[in-house]
């Protein structure tokens, strides 16, 4: 049998390969969406391991510092409280830069899936060509 050209076609022929193109780049789309998704939600994850190592770094050298350096400054004349504030407050900002940093990568992170959205535009163009 001798293939149909696009002209010798039947309408509801050409309507049943657009519903099949479609059907098929539909799936397509939304597998590149949760492609690119899993990847965007891998980077923020690993924004918010930094956030989390800089609360536990920040707590471990408030645990660590804190017993020494307040043992200095009391050696060296300090009353005990106000060596443990000064010891407190300086590791407390550091700490919080560390966060505001893993905070700052987080919000750079666009978890908008860009490839998808330029492809459904492609392919809005090419289902109207068909349609012409």
């Amino acid at each position: 049998m001798q293939q149909q050209t696009k002209q010798d076609r039947s309408l509801g022929e050409l309507f049943g390969d657009l519903t099949r193109d479609t059907s098929t780049l539909v799936r397509q789309e939304v597998q590149l969406a949760k492609t690119e998704l899993t990847q965007q939600v891998t980077r923020a994850g690993k924004d918010v391991g930094v956030i989390a190592a800089g609360g536990a770094l920040a707590y471990a050298g408030l645990l660590a510092l804190v017993a020494a350096v307040i043992a200095i400054l009391v050696v060296i004349g300090l009353p005990v409280w106000l060596a443990a504030l000064i010891v407190g407050v300086v590791l407390a900002v550091a700490g919080y830069f560390l966060v505001q940093s893993g905070l700052k990568a987080l919000k750079t992170t666009n978890m908008a899936p860009k490839q998808t959205i330029e492809t459904l535009k492609e392919d809005a163009e090419w289902a109207k060509q068909q349609t012409k």
